[in-house]
């Protein structure tokens, strides 16, 4: 009986923690944003800049990079932006922090 109960608790709890997940801006992206180019938001109103650095690298960099991505989307939208413009990333290279600038547009 003990385990039944310890089953369906530990069932319930990583329900939970997905469910959380899934939830999370990182992974799911952010709607309402756009990224957009410096030339894009030249009318636009200042927001803020927001750094951030990818909790992944080597195999898990290319979802590491997304995460932070979504993720300062997110945090341009909590601000009151909509639109974000990122500085250029060398392709193939390592990125360390990501840098965007959040408009109102």
């Amino acid at each position: 009986m003990k385990r039944i109960a310890l089953g369906a608790a530990l069932a319930a709890s990583l329900a939970a923690g997905l469910a959380g997940c899934m939830r999370d801006p990182g992974f799911t992206g952010v709607a309402g944003v756009r990224e957009a180019t410096a030339a894009e938001v030249a009318a636009c109103t200042y927001v803020s800049d927001i750094r951030m650095k990818p909790g992944t690298y080597g195999l898990l960099a290319d979802q590491g990079v997304k995460y932070a991505r979504n993720t300062i989307m997110a945090d341009a939208r909590d601000a009151g932006a909509d639109t974000v413009v990122f500085d250029s990333v060398t392709p193939g290279a390592d990125v360390y922090e990501l840098h965007a600038v959040a408009y109102r547009c």
